[in-house]
């Protein structure tokens, strides 16, 4: 019931992409990154030094500079930990209990842990506009797009791009900025995205796109 032991894949390439059905481009006035659940105890299904995770946060890290220099908010969305059954909910059924009490499998990976000025939203479901502050903080701040990044692509990442979707903000899944339980999982979660709610593009591209629209903050 708990997370599975993820063997090692290759994180998808450019070519191996699903074609996006729609035309949206990242604009830096516009946006907001989301660094999706990156803490411990969901990095620590991925075995150390292998691939997907030396990837994953490099591409993690880019963006996040990325954004610092063009002045895009960062927010980052954690589960916490040692939850009662009443704030587990229905995950209990799919999932167990969760995070434990031990403070460092909640943290942040330290790899790609929150900076000065970075924003932590305390998750509860898939979806990191579920019941916290990400809708209100886009809405304050006059943006309506999406960069979303993180664990696990199929579930909250998707859950995500899925919701951003529903409540009119354009959502881009970042194909090799995120990761998944397989290769399998993670290449039908972007075509998935593709095809009904997100732009699913690299890193490089999105960093390429973004810093042509923005000046350095």
């Amino acid at each position: 019931m708990a997370i599975p032991t993820i063997a090692p894949y290759a994180m998808p390439r450019q070519d191996d992409l699903p074609s996006n059905r729609v035309t949206w481009r990242p604009d830096a006035d516009r946006a907001v990154l989301l660094v999706h659940d990156m803490q411990n105890y969901f990095l620590s299904a991925y075995t150390p030094g292998e691939a997907p995770l030396p990837e994953l946060t490099a591409n993690i890290n880019l963006l996040r500079r990325t954004a610092r220099d063009l002045g895009v908010p960062v927010v980052y969305s954690a589960q916490p930990g040692a939850q009662t059954r009443e704030q587990r909910g229905l995950l209990l059924d799919f999932w167990g209990d969760g995070i434990g009490p031990d403070p460092l499998d909640a943290a942040i990976h330290p790899d790609v842990a929150p900076g000065p000025g970075d924003t932590l939203v305390t998750k509860w479901r898939y979806s990191a506009f579920h019941r916290t502050e990400l809708g209100e903080l886009m809405d304050r701040t006059g943006r309506d797009q999406l960069l979303i990044s993180g664990v696990y692509t199929h579930i909250g990442c998707l859950m995500t791009a899925c919701d951003a979707f529903m409540n009119d903000t354009q959502a881009f899944l970042i194909a090799d900025a995120t990761a998944d339980f397989s290769a399998d999982h993670h290449r039908k979660a972007l075509t998935y995205a593709a095809e009904r709610c997100a732009v699913v593009t690299p890193t490089r591209s999105l960093v390429s796109q973004l810093t042509a629209t923005g000046v350095p903050a």
